[in-house]
């Protein structure tokens, strides 16, 4: 499902930012898309935090094939040694436990995320263990199609910042901040763009 707004977002993005602009044209046909439900979206998330997205791709793979489905009941009756064998760290096979674990005890509320806020997706998320900040703002971009989310943590985005607005020159989180603030209220698609700059795979949770 590709989010309705996206023509729109890409229309006004080129009209304000020629760097985006030449980004979009040698992208041309491709967009994000909802992939998954949401206990796959954010174990996935989970899976990428910290590696690359061909790492994560990699031990997201193993995972599928090891589980054979991404679901709470299966990751709850896999062993911390099966997780782990996948490719998964010790903590990244506790956080994904600990995920399954919410779910199937129906501590979290999905049926009410599309009519919540950012901030209070991201406040509810963020009471799972490992999921933090940068993880709920993935859930947000890829799950909830939300289109004006701007996850300056994540690594890849400051690379593509710097690599295309900067010279490759560090530049601080404020100054980039900043920057994001032409692209609003389209910052998820701006954001999804730079990463694909950087990466043939495009990025998904």
């Amino acid at each position: 499902m590709i989010p309705e707004f996206w023509p729109r977002a890409q229309r006004a993005l080129a009209r304000r930012d020629p760097v985006l602009a030449a980004i979009m044209r040698r992208h041309h046909g491709a967009a994000l898309a909802r992939r998954a439900e949401p206990f796959a979206t954010l174990a996935r998330a989970i899976v990428g935090q910290q590696i690359s997205v061909k790492a994560a791709q990699r031990v997201w793979d193993r995972l599928v094939a090891g589980l054979g489905e991404i679901a709470p009941e299966r990751v709850l009756g896999a062993s911390p040694e099966a997780l782990r064998a996948c490719g998964l760290s010790a903590r990244k096979a506790e956080y994904l436990v600990d995920l399954a674990r919410h779910f199937a005890d129906g501590a979290i509320h999905v049926a009410r995320w599309p009519q919540m806020a950012d901030e209070e997706v991201i406040a509810e998320l963020t009471q799972v263990r490992g999921i933090g900040r940068w993880t709920a703002e993935m859930f947000l971009i890829f799950n909830l199609l939300r289109p004006d989310v701007y996850p300056l943590d994540d690594l890849g985005l400051q690379r593509a910042i710097r690599l295309h607005y900067f010279g490759g020159r560090r530049v601080s989180l404020a100054r980039m901040r900043r920057l994001g603030e032409r692209w609003v209220p389209w910052r998820s698609v701006a954001t999804w763009y730079l990463w694909r700059s950087l990466d043939p795979l495009p990025v998904e949770y």
